[in-house]
C-alpha cells in the first residue's frame, strides 16, 4: 500500500472514531513513515503511527496506545494529554515531540493550537540551541535511567529498565543528526548516521554496552524461535493491561518476530537484539502476571538465555554494565557535537 493511501485510511478513523469525543483537540502523524511521500510504499513492517492531542488524557475515552488493523494498514494511536504540549520551549527540547512536530503532518486541529505549536516548533527544529537541549534530553535519559535502576524489583522488569535506559545511546546521534530517533531499529540508523559522519568508532563500543558484540546471526536466530514461542504463550494468556500490551499482541506480531528475522537476514542480528530483548522481558512480565506458575518455566528460561548472551546473568552484572554506560557518556556528548558541528542543515 502506498504511504498516501495509508494516511487516508488512518485520517477517516480519527474522524469517525476520535474526532467527535469530549477533550479532542487535534492529531498529526509521527515516525518513520512521516517523512515519506505520499506515493512511497509503505515499508515491510512499519505502521503508521498518529498522536491523538486531548484536553486530559486520563479522562479521554480511548487506550493510551493501541494498534489498530485497518484495511490494509496497521495503525498505531498513542494519546497525549495537551499540558505535554502547553510550552513551545518544552516540545522544542524534547527530542520525541520536537521530532514529530518538525513538519506539518497535522490530521486535524479542533482549536488551531497545535498548528500553532508546530509552526514554532519547526522554526526552532534545525536551530543549534535546540538541536543541542534535544540532545542533552536524551543523554540526560540516559543517565537517569541508568542511575535509578532498582535491584530489588523483578528482574524482567530491570532488564527492561536497562535494556531501554542504555538502548537511548543509539538515539543520541539521531538527534544530532535530525534524524526520527526509532524505536526498533535505533542501532541500525545509529551506525547509518555514525558511519556518515565519520565517527563509526563510536558504534562498536555502543553495541559492546549492549553486550551483542560476538553473537552470530544463527545464535541470534534461535532466540527469535524462542521468543516466538514466549509471544505466543504470552498473547494467549495476557488479560492485564500493561502499557506495553499493544506491542504484544497478534496485530503486532510481524513487528517484532518477522521484522527480527529480516534484520538477521541482513546482516545486522547483533542490532536485533535490542528488541529481542525488549519483547522477551515484556513477554515475561505479562507471563508471571497472567499465566499459571507451573506453565512459565521453560519460557522463562528462553528469556534468561537471551539476557546471559548479552552478558548479564545477575543484577550485579547489570548494574556494573550500567555504570560503564555512565561512563561512555562524555564521550557520547563528544560524538553528538561532533556530529552537530558537521551538520550544515543546523542553523548556527
Amino acid at each position: 500500500m502506498r504511504i498516501g493511501d495509508g494516511r487516508n485510511e488512518a485520517a477517516a478513523w480519527v474522524e469517525r472514531h476520535l474526532a467527535n469525543l469530549p477533550g479532542f483537540r487535534g492529531a498529526y502523524f509521527i515516525g518513520s513513515t512521516a517523512s515519506l511521500s505520499d506515493d512511497a510504499e509503505i515499508p515491510a513492517y512499519s505502521d503508521i503511527d498518529v498522536v491523538v492531542v486531548v484536553s486530559e488524557a486520563d479522562k479521554f475515552g480511548a487506550s493510551e496506545r493501541e494498534k489498530l488493523g485497518l484495511d490494509g494498514v496497521l495503525l498505531e494511536v498513542t494519546v497525549i494529554g495537551w499540558s505535554e504540549f502547553e510550552s513551545v520551549e518544552r516540545v522544542s527540547e524534547s527530542y520525541h515531540l520536537a521530532t514529530g512536530l518538525s513538519r506539518d503532518t497535522i490530521i486535524a486541529d479542533n482549536t488551531g493550537d497545535l498548528r500553532a505549536l508546530q509552526i514554532q516548533v519547526e522554526h526552532n527544529f534545525t536551530q543549534r540551541q535546540w538541536v543541542l537541549r534535544r540532545c542533552a534530553n536524551a543523554w540526560d535519559k540516559v543517565e537517569r535511567g541508568l542511575r535509578t535502576l532498582d535491584p530489588m524489583t523483578s528482574w524482567h522488569d530491570l532488564v527492561l529498565a536497562w535494556l531501554f535506559a542504555t538502548g537511548v545511546t543509539a538515539q543520541v546521534p539521531l538527534v544530532a543528526a535530525l534524524r526520527n530517533p526509532t524505536v526498533r531499529r535505533r542501532y541500525v540508523d545509529a551506525r547509518d548516521v555514525l558511519t556518515q559522519y565519520g565517527v563509526a568508532d563510536t558504534y562498536g563500543e555502543l553495541l559492546r554496552l549492549l553486550g551483542s558484540t560476538g553473537l552470530t546471526a544463527d545464535r541470534v536466530g534461535g532466540h527469535v524461535a524462542n521468543l516466538e514461542r514466549t509471544f505466543d504463550a504470552s498473547v494467549q494468556v495476557s488479560r492485564t493491561r500493561m502499557p506495553f500490551s499493544a506491542d504484544i499482541t497478534p496485530l503486532a506480531r510481524p513487528l517484532i518476530i518477522d521484522a527480527s528475522r529480516e534484520l538477521i537476514s541482513a546482516g545486522y542480528h547483533q542490532e536485533a537484539m535490542f528488541w529481542i530483548g525488549v519483547t522477551f522481558a515484556r513477554c515475561t512480565k505479562i507471563l508471571a502476571v497472567d499465566a499459571p506458575r507451573h506453565s512459565q518455566h521453560e519460557l522463562v528460561g528462553f528469556f534468561d538465555d537471551a539476557v546471559d548472551d548479552l552478558g548479564i546473568a545477575s543484577a550485579a552484572d547489570l548494574l556494573s554494565r550500567a555504570e560503564e554506560c555512565r561512563s561512555f557518556l562524555p564521550e557520547l556528548r563528544s560524538c553528538a557535537m561532533d556530529i552537530v558541528e558537521q551538520n550544515r542543515l543546523i542553523e548556527r
